[in-house]
């Protein structure tokens, strides 16, 4: 069973999470909070396998939530679901440690696979987050958190630093398209399981958690 923590000021939106949720059998809601302060309580006490967490609250907010409950002895993964797609709340929720990011406009389905792609360890943006991040990161007028500050402005070089193979680097390409593993393999005529084993290697050798920073990673280095 999937735990789920549900985190929300609003009532209406917590009762309609819970209603997609409820549908499925592996998924198990053991509790709601109505504000940032109330998660990281009750995430230490419940200790869920996934908090499904707003932004805009009362008390605290949901990245600095986010981020101490990530910080935290349980350590459970982190939704960020918001009506908001300003990407300065995507940035700050990815420098907390978050592991998804879904606009509350995502379809039901949409919501229910992020929620287990999360649960398994997987990272997941949304993909009308993921094309207004790109479109965002190549306007060049985005501040990031400075974590994400760009390391340098030559591509290869930034490749070269990092260590990353020829099919690496187009496989770290294709990835900051925003691109699926699938999608990868097709363009470049190899197996799922080896553009799984190359992206894994991507991010060992980039130094980065999970696909989501690998995008940010490529197009802060001019990659995108």
């Amino acid at each position: 069973m999937i735990r789920l923590l549900l985190v929300d000021d609003q009532e209406l939106v917590r009762s309609g999470f819970r209603t997609i949720l409820e549908t499925e059998d592996d998924f198990e809601i053991v509790g709601e909070a109505v504000n940032g302060a109330e998660a990281v309580q009750l995430a230490a006490e419940l200790k869920p396998d996934v908090v499904c967490m707003d932004v805009e609250m009362p008390v605290m907010n949901g990245i600095d939530a986010a981020k101490a409950i990530v910080s935290g002895e349980t350590s459970p993964r982190v939704l960020i679901l918001t009506t908001f797609g300003h990407e300065e709340y995507l940035f700050s929720a990815l420098a907390a440690g978050v592991s998804g990011f879904l606009l509350k406009t995502a379809r039901a389905e949409q919501f229910i696979d992020a929620v287990r792609t999360v649960a398994a360890g997987q990272a997941l943006l949304g993909p009308d987050v993921t094309r207004a991040v790109i479109d965002k990161l190549q306007s060049a007028d985005l501040q990031l958190p400075d974590e994400m500050q760009q390391r340098s402005a030559d591509p290869v070089e930034a490749l070269t630093s990092a260590g990353l193979t020829e099919r690496e680097a187009d496989v770290l390409v294709l990835v900051a398209q925003g691109q699926s593993n699938a999608e990868i393999a097709q363009a470049l005529f190899l197996g799922e399981s080896t553009v799984k084993t190359h992206v894994s290697n991507v991010l060992r050798k980039l130094g980065v958690r999970d696909r989501i920073h690998a995008v940010v990673w490529a197009h802060t280095h001019g990659l995108g």
